[in-house]
C-alpha cells in the first residue's frame, strides 16, 4: 500500500512510528489534502486586527535560484513564479523577485526578503543580510535554503542556525508545535503529518533560536546512509523556528520543510510560513491568513 493511502488511516503515532522504522522511505506522491472543516477551524482561532488599524505598506522580496532536483523537488523558480502573484493579492503589498540573487538596489526599499534556493551564502552574501537587519528588515529561509557551504558560525548569526549538508531523511514526518502559544503557530493542532524532509544536525547556540516545531528522528539513520545498525538514538530535530540576532533589529523565520513542490500546497504548512513572513517584517502575523487556502484543494 502506497504512502499517500496509509496516511489518512493512520492516527498521528503511528504516522511517527512508520517515520521511525521507515527512515530510508522516500516519498513518491502526494499526501491527501487536509479536511476543509480542519482548516476553517485554525483560521478563525486567529485574533481580528482592529477595523480602524490601516495596514502598512510591505515590500517583498522573493530570491531563487536554479533548480537542483528532480521532478516536484526544490523547485525554486516555480515557487517564485507562484508566489510572487499568491502574495500580490494581499493588500497594499508589493512584490519584487530576484534571480539567483538581489541587485544593490532590490536590498534599499524591501522590508522582507524571503529566500528559496541554494547558495553559497560568502562574505558578501551575509554582508547584503546584515545591513537588511541592521534597518530592522526581515529574512525568510525555505528548506535547502539555511544549507551553507563555509563559515558555518558566520551565517548562524545572521539566520540562528546554520547547516553542513549531513544528515537528512525524506518521508512521513510528525511535526511537532514545541510552542503552540506562538502567534506563528497559534490555533494549529499540537501535531500534524507531513510529507517533506528534515535536516540534522545544525551549527550553532541553540539558545540563540526560538523552536516552533520539531520531528523525533533516528539520527543515525537517514537518507545520507549514514546508517549505525546498533544506534538507535532518538532526538528532537528542529524543523521551523524564529532568530532575533542580537546585533541587529532583524527578525528571521527558518523552515526546513519545503522539499517538494506539494508542501507549499498545505494549507498547516502556508500558515506557518506565511505567519513567519509578516512576523519576520514585524507586521500583524495574521496579515495573510486568507492565502493560506488560496487555490488549493481541501478535503470534505
Amino acid at each position: 500500500m502506497k504512502l499517500r493511502f496509509l496516511l489518512p488511516l493512520l492516527p498521528l503515532a503511528a504516522v511517527l512510528m512508520v517515520q521511525m522504522v521507515g527512515s530510508h522511505t522516500s516519498a513518491s506522491e502526494a499526501p491527501p489534502p487536509r479536511k476543509r472543516s480542519e482548516v476553517e477551524s485554525v483560521l478563525k482561532r486567529a485574533p481580528k486586527p482592529a477595523a480602524e488599524t490601516p495596514l502598512r505598506p510591505l515590500h517583498i522580496l522573493l530570491v531563487a535560484g536554479p533548480k537542483d532536483h528532480g521532478p516536484g523537488e526544490h523547485d525554486y523558480p516555480g515557487w517564485q513564479k507562484q508566489w510572487a502573484p499568491l502574495l500580490a493579492k494581499a493588500d497594499r503589498v508589493k512584490v519584487s523577485t530576484a534571480f539567483p540573487w538581489p541587485q544593490p538596489e532590490q536590498w534599499e526599499s524591501a522590508d522582507l526578503v524571503v529566500f528559496y534556493l541554494k547558495t553559497k551564502w560568502d562574505a558578501a552574501q551575509l554582508a547584503d543580510i546584515k545591513k537588511l537587519q541592521d534597518r530592522g528588515g526581515g529574512v525568510v529561509t525555505i528548506h535547502w535554503a539555511i544549507g551553507c557551504d563555509q563559515d558555518w558560525q558566520s551565517h548562524a548569526q545572521r539566520f540562528g542556525l546554520s547547516y553542513k549538508a549531513a544528515s537528512y531523511r525524506h518521508g512521513a514526518v510528525a511535526l511537532k508545535l514545541t510552542d503552540p502559544s506562538h502567534p506563528i503557530a497559534l490555533g494549529l493542532p499540537p501535531t500534524m503529518a507531513f510529507v517533506d524532509e528534515p535536516y540534522w544536525p545544525f551549527i550553532g547556540d541553540p539558545s540563540k533560536v526560538h523552536v516552533l516545531g520539531t520531528s523525533e528522528e533516528q539520527i543515525h539513520r537517514g537518507d545520507d546512509r549514514r546508517a549505525n545498525p546498533g544506534d538507535d538514538t532518538v532526538q528532537s530535530v528542529p524543523v521551523f523556528w524564529t532568530a532575533e540576532p542580537a546585533d541587529t533589529k532583524g527578525r528571521v523565520f527558518v523552515t526546513i520543510f519545503g522539499h517538494y513542490t506539494w508542501t507549499f500546497n498545505d494549507p498547516y504548512f502556508r500558515l506557518l510560513l506565511l505567519r513567519g513572513m509578516a512576523w519576520a517584517a514585524h507586521d500583524n502575523p495574521y496579515r495573510f491568513d486568507q492565502l493560506a487556502t488560496e487555490a488549493i484543494p481541501l478535503g470534505d
